[in-house]
């Protein structure tokens, strides 16, 4: 399965900007474990949201 450039890149980006990894770090996950790491910095960017 392949998965769009822009993203993939996205993807990378945000996992980046939040847990300050490399490129290459945030690469080497396999798809699947890359969009959990997204999924559960969006949730807990949501959760630090409402409580404010």
């Amino acid at each position: 399965m392949t998965y769009a450039p822009a993203r993939i890149r996205e993807e990378v980006a945000y996992v980046a900007y939040h847990f300050h990894w490399s490129h290459d770090e945030i690469l080497d996950l396999e798809h699947p474990q890359r969009l959990a790491y997204v999924q559960e910095i969006a949730a807990i960017n949501r959760r630090m949201s409402e409580e404010r």
